[in-house]
């Protein structure tokens, strides 16, 4: 855990670890994309609550960061750090899994799908507001098609729009707010404290207020899950709120950060596949015609953006450790 190295960005990216980057970043997709079914199996009918399912995953993997930190002998953060990991905290260890848990105990997973779509744009245009970055207009055009193709792809093939309740769609678009400011806030971040380590830290941050969330969930409303609920909680809390992130910030190391960023795109393609697998959701015939649109414009976008990239400099934490 010591060598991961998403502090740094090498000034000309060889083409030898574009392949392996692009792996990572497709692995960590792959393990976010099974949370909105996983999610909705946990709530609609597997016995546990909303709030239970949001902040008890979130407690178990706190468990397993702190343990992670404690083993490695991590240093501690400093001074306005803690700050920036509130935030990482608040998007994606309490904001994403808390907002998905409520809005999914009435919208399909496929529907919550169609909402998520527009993660990889609003992560995009918070990069910009946060990390000052000047993608050029062509980037926009390509990042924007992407986004209506997602979104046109999963709203095909969940039901539509207006398949789930406005209430529940107002929970949707907050997470999609909050996972954004995580992801570009963690992402900075990373530079200076690890990928890994970025997570872990924003995990045991957020750990006392999810520990008595969970308290209060548990005591007004006792889990009495099923099985098959409980497995799909323990992956929630294990991947979903963990090792994905693993993947994930490991691919944007390797890189091209710009190339990795946009596999995002194709996550409803893989949550609308899960949704029917595994909870029997119906999926209409336009979905394979929709899913190749969103692949070509992940992959436009991904052409465009790397084009705009032009100086990249390396990082490293004052630690002398590669974040």
């Amino acid at each position: 855990m010591r060598e991961d190295s998403s502090a740094i960005v090498s000034a000309s990216p060889p083409l030898s670890s574009s392949a392996a980057g692009l792996g990572w970043g497709l692995l960590g997709v792959a393990a976010f994309s099974l949370t909105v079914p996983f999610t909705r199996l946990a709530v609609a009918g597997g016995g546990m609550s909303p709030l239970f399912t949001g902040s008890a995953r979130a407690v178990v993997a706190a468990v397993l960061a702190a343990a992670a930190l404690a083993a490695t002998r991590q240093r501690l953060p400093r001074g306005a750090q803690w700050v920036r990991l509130a935030v990482v905290a608040g998007g994606v260890v309490v904001g994403f899994p808390v907002l998905t848990s409520f809005a999914l105990t009435a919208a399909p997973a496929a529907h919550g799908a169609v909402v998520i779509a527009l993660l990889p744009a609003a992560t995009a245009v918070t990069a910009v507001l946060r990390g000052r970055e000047r993608p050029p207009l062509a980037f926009w055009a390509a990042a924007a098609a992407g986004a209506v193709a997602a979104v046109v792809f999963a709203a095909l093939a969940g039901g539509g729009l207006g398949a789930g309740p406005h209430w529940a769609d107002a929970l949707l678009f907050g997470a999609v707010v909050a996972a954004a400011l995580g992801y570009a806030e963690g992402g900075l971040l990373a530079r200076e404290l690890g990928a890994w380590q970025t997570v872990s830290w924003a995990l045991v941050l957020a750990a006392p207020l999810m520990t008595a969330l969970t308290a209060v969930s548990a005591l007004r409303e006792p889990p009495s899950a099923t099985p098959l609920a409980w497995a799909a909680f323990a992956y929630l809390a294990v991947v979903s709120m963990y090792l994905g992130f693993f993947a994930w910030y490991r691919g944007l190391a390797i890189g091209p950060m710009a190339r990795v960023s946009q596999v995002q795109l194709v996550q409803p393609v893989l949550t609308i596949g899960w949704a029917a697998l595994l909870l029997g959701e119906h999926l209409a015939w336009t979905t394979v015609l929709g899913g190749v649109a969103v692949v070509a414009c992940a992959g436009g976008a991904v052409r465009t953006r790397l084009g705009a990239v032009a100086r990249p400099v390396a990082r490293e934490d004052p630690g002398g450790r590669a974040g």
